[in-house]
């Protein structure tokens, strides 16, 4: 079985037998994961598959590497440590038995991932130049969690994140800061007048428009700045804040946008700031990567790209 050493991490070359290369592949794709569900869709094995090898593995350590949930697993101390030890060699070898294949670095894309706002207004345009030396880009776009849980997978080489992500198997660095205004055409402006910080009345009659029926952007508005909870539900939705914004720059109603994205039609005056607080709500986006996974030359470029580029955003 596996044995501590003096400084109390736990050493696996001490285990019974050598451990097995395809149950380490497997305990790292669920370690990963964070899911026996997931990890076995990524391996394309089935679960039942997929749950045997964790167990013959644990077995063979004599000590369990993960606590069943309702939904996924957690790893435990001695996954984190056996994942810590693995995970680079273990990618190390899958660049090796892929090279000169579909997949290895010269033919591999960059996948990238994020929301459709950020990655399209932002992103693109500055990875943009890079195309014509090389890079082939592949995007995805979704909610942050479901970003995250493919890059713990390895479906996604770098995520756009607008939450920072948790555990030790993802490396994070703050990206950029998002400032939120809340906005509306000129004709609504005029309609609606001065607003007051401490009561937001005026506007309770006013169409709110937003990206999702629970209205996380403008809830988070006017607790932060009004002090108060937003109820009523939104006259339009779009799920996408493009579309928000064209409908908002249309006359549509009002809404809650990051600067970044209407800041050219602000500055045309096609849209107006309702109230300039002090101390206007910020949220950090983060640039996210899978630990221990190999370097690939594209990869580091698209992300340090991004991180001085983000400089100027």
């Amino acid at each position: 079985m596996s044995h501590k050493n003096s400084d109390g991490s736990i050493d696996f070359s001490a285990a019974d037998r050598p451990l097995d290369l395809m149950l380490l592949r497997t305990f790292l794709a669920v370690y990963r994961a964070g899911s026996l569900t997931a990890a076995a869709k990524l391996l394309r094995l089935s679960q039942p598959t997929v749950t045997g090898q964790i167990r013959t593995l644990e077995q063979q350590l004599k000590r369990p590497l993960f606590e069943r949930l309702p939904r996924g697993v957690t790893a435990t101390r001695v996954a984190d440590e056996l994942a810590a030890q693995v995970a680079a060699p273990l990618d190390e070898l899958a660049v090796l038995t892929e090279r000169g294949m579909p997949g290895s670095e010269s033919s591999e894309p960059v996948h990238l991932a994020g929301p459709a706002e950020v990655v399209c207004v932002r992103a693109l345009p500055a990875l943009a130049p890079f195309v014509d030396q090389g890079l082939r880009l592949r995007v995805t776009f979704g909610l942050a969690d479901d970003l995250l849980e493919g890059l713990r997978a390895g479906r996604f080489d770098l995520v756009l994140s607008a939450i920072r992500p948790r555990g030790r198997s993802i490396i994070a660095v703050p990206l950029m800061d998002e400032e939120f205004v809340l906005v509306a055409a000129p004709m609504w402006a005029e309609r609606i007048g001065p607003i007051d910080a401490d009561d937001p009345g005026t506007l309770h009659s006013v169409p709110m428009v937003a990206y999702a029926e629970d209205l996380p952007i403008v809830r988070r508005y006017w607790r932060h700045v009004f002090h108060t909870r937003l109820t009523g539900p939104p006259a339009v939705v779009v799920p996408d804040l493009r579309g928000v914004l064209a409908a908002v720059v249309a006359g549509a109603g009002i809404t809650v946008l990051p600067r970044y994205l209407c800041a050219g039609e602000l500055a045309e005056g096609k849209l107006v700031p309702l109230l300039t607080p002090e101390d206007p709500p910020i949220n950090t986006g983060f640039i996210a990567q899978r630990a221990g996974a190999p370097e690939r030359r594209h990869v580091t470029i698209v992300r340090n790209h991004l991180l001085h580029s983000a400089h100027s955003w």
